[in-house]
């Protein structure tokens, strides 16, 4: 029913500088939804990155999978699939009375904290993009499809690599 809070969000940011404005793989402009590829926006914004790119290990990645574990018990939100990629983390989490960007803001701080910590490479830089993605999930067949999606169809779009 309209005004019905979502079943769940499905949450999606990136590690800084993996997917740029233009990016061949696609993107999205705010306001405007996906965009064509447009490679010489994409060449401009790497030209202008101030930090290198990042991409997590697979110990960063477990951490941050844990994190948003922690977190989620901690918040009371049922978390139904986390997955820390190289280059993206995908989150499918129901949060009640919670808006989607207040609960990808702190998943992404406490992602972000927990990996200072650990890695001193992270200090004084940007780890993820600014923002990013989240998406109202309103039926029981649209949250198992993120969920499928998040713990499955990920490792066959090989989209790790920048």
């Amino acid at each position: 029913m309209a005004g019905d809070p979502p079943l769940a969000y499905f949450i999606t940011w990136t590690v800084y500088g993996t997917f740029l404005q233009g990016d061949a793989r696609g993107w999205r402009r705010r306001g405007a939804g996906i965009q064509p590829p447009q490679p010489r926006l994409a060449e401009w914004r790497q030209d202008r990155l101030r930090h290198s790119i990042v991409l997590l290990t697979p110990e960063q990645r477990g951490v941050v999978a844990a994190e948003a574990e922690r977190l989620s018990r901690f918040r009371q939100w049922q978390l139904w699939a986390v997955a820390a990629r190289t280059n993206h983390v995908h989150v499918v989490v129901t949060a009640a009375h919670h808006s989607g960007d207040v609960v990808r803001d702190q998943l992404k701080a406490n992602c972000t904290r927990v990996l200072r910590t650990d890695w001193p490479l992270f200090q004084d830089r940007p780890v993820w993009t600014t923002g990013g993605d989240w998406r109202c999930i309103n039926s029981e067949d649209d949250l198992e499809h993120a969920i499928a999606y998040v713990n499955d169809a990920q490792d066959r779009k090989d989209r790790d690599e920048v």
